[in-house]
């Protein structure tokens, strides 16, 4: 640790004021490589020990591309094998496709200004069309070969949620749905089934795309939970024959817009009374009560609960064990925030395909991650996932 920390003062002691950050990264990375191949050596530099699996054999230059300029590293060869930092491994395929979107959005006619800003918001200096091509390709394949694989076992609980993007059509800017589907199986586990690009939420829309997680094998949805759009409900009778669960996030929001803000925490306070129950008869017997309360003074929000009371407490008929996460779309929050952050970097996309490319890039990276996970819902829950 003293060589590593003499090794950065000396390095940041030749560099001019100008130059002092980019010094200081390229020293920080450098000792991270060499201690990471002294861990896969099993010794030191010049260190003389009966547990060295491997020799050092000179170094090989590269460059790395960041906010702070140019790096120049030296990389450690060893005598057997291979070496490579993990840093300076291929850029992870959304991050490709984000390339992809930038280069679509260039040819389309934006501005250079604007995908200038775009490149260097992601630390890249340029890339050519040949390269943009060749990624083009690659990511094309991965992402329609996993949002069209088969769906093979039982999935109970599904969750969609719709997050709107800007897209360029004949000269127009428009909006576009970006629907993604989430499940569960019976083994406990969640995946991303589906993406589906919209230009509206009629039931037409919300139909063909359940109809295509049918056909690839989605079977045995006991439960839906998403917000209430236009047309879903619907199309989740038809094609699913499935109960709705209406999101108690956004139906709260909605409930309390009949009420004048001061009253906003009394309000949400008596309508939670009905979340707390332990049984759905319980829960039904409360919601009554609470609205029967509040209707002499926010009559609007009295006939919201009557309408709403099945959709927002469906939940309750399933097992107990799982109700924490089927009462609202609030799993899907971080998948969505990912996908919004990914997406205002390139602002307006060029073309539905791009949505496709960089959105289905999140979702395939996002998938990977979950499928490495422990199990999402308990299974004891699943012996029994039919309504009670």
């Amino acid at each position: 640790m003293t060589e590593e920390r003499m090794a950065l003062a000396e390095l940041l002691q030749k560099s001019g004021d100008g130059d002092f950050l980019r010094s200081v990264a390229e020293a920080v990375l450098q000792i991270l490589m060499e201690a990471d191949v002294e861990g896969l050596i099993g010794a030191g530099r010049h260190e003389r020990t009966g547990d060295r699996l491997n020799y050092r054999n000179g170094y090989r230059d590269r460059s790395l591309d960041t906010r702070l300029g140019s790096l120049s590293l030296r990389i450690p060869k060893l005598r057997q094998g291979s070496y490579f930092p993990p840093f300076l491994e291929p850029r992870k395929t959304a991050e490709k496709a984000l390339v992809m979107v930038i280069q679509e959005a260039w040819i389309g006619g934006v501005s250079t200004r604007r995908v200038d800003e775009l490149v260097q918001a992601m630390g890249l200096s340029g890339i050519s069309k040949s390269q943009v091509s060749k990624l083009c390709k690659d990511i094309d394949e991965r992402v329609n070969a996993f949002l069209d694989r088969p769906i093979e076992g039982e999935w109970p609980y599904l969750w969609l949620d719709a997050t709107y993007l800007k897209v360029r059509d004949g000269g127009r800017i428009v909006s576009v749905a970006a629907i993604i589907a989430v499940a569960v199986n019976i083994e406990g586990k969640r995946e991303i089934v589906g993406l589906g690009i919209g230009p509206s939420e009629a039931e037409p829309f919300w139909s063909g795309f359940i109809k295509g997680l049918v056909k690839r094998g989605l079977h045995g949805v006991k439960l839906v939970v998403s917000d209430a759009h236009d047309g879903l409900r619907l199309a989740i009778t038809r094609v699913l024959g499935a109960t709705w669960q209406r999101c108690r996030v956004h139906w709260m929001r909605n409930a309390l817009a009949h009420v004048p803000k001061g009253q906003h925490t009394m309000v949400a306070a008596a309508i939670r009374q009905a979340f707390l129950q332990t049984d759905a008869d319980a829960a039904h017997q409360t919601w009554r009560h609470v609205a029967d309360q509040l209707r002499p003074r926010w009559p609007k929000l009295a006939v919201l609960m009557d309408d709403s009371e099945h959709d927002v407490l469906a939940y309750m008929t399933f097992p107990s064990q799982h109700r924490t996460k089927l009462h609202s779309t609030n799993p899907l929050e971080r998948l969505n925030k990912e996908v919004k952050r990914r997406a205002d970097v390139v602002g307006i996309f060029p073309n539905e395909a791009s949505i496709t490319r960089l959105i289905g890039a999140v979702l395939l990276e996002q998938n990977d991650e979950w499928l490495l996970q422990c199990r999402y819902m308990q299974i004891e829950g699943m012996a029994d996932f039919h309504p009670r």
